[in-house]
């Protein structure tokens, strides 16, 4: 069965880096054509903040851009999202997701999802 698990997560102060990992488990891969990563703040709804597609376009959310990376392998087995300049706004629980579907978009959701990873920015 597919899975996806997120690493990464932890604690960082304020102005600083992570790095943020998401392997596809072993086995048969199903055919992906977009993956995204996706997070949750404390009380807040889950917001969808960046995306890539099989042509390794990028999309970001405006509260990450130019802060946040996003980037894969060409196999889909490793999705990475790396992150900086973090602010306490950042702080939650970061989800990494696929698709078959050739966009991911507010409208478009992921099929597969991870279980999340917790970002904790201390200011």
């Amino acid at each position: 069965q597919f899975h996806l698990v997120e690493s990464g997560g932890g604690l960082v102060q304020a102005g600083g880096s992570l790095r943020l990992s998401c392997a596809a488990s072993t086995g048969i891969i199903p055919r992906i054509n977009a993956m995204a990563w996706y997070r949750q703040a404390p009380g807040k709804q889950r917001e969808l903040i960046a995306s890539i597609t099989n042509d390794g376009d990028t999309q970001y959310a405006d509260s990450v851009k130019g802060r946040f990376t996003i980037s894969r392998d060409n196999g889909w087995n490793t999705l990475t999202l790396q992150m900086s300049t973090v602010k306490s706004e950042d702080t939650a629980v970061y989800y990494c997701a696929a698709a078959r579907s050739f966009l991911i978009t507010d409208e478009i959701q992921p099929i597969y999802w991870g279980q999340g990873t917790r970002v904790f920015v201390s200011s």
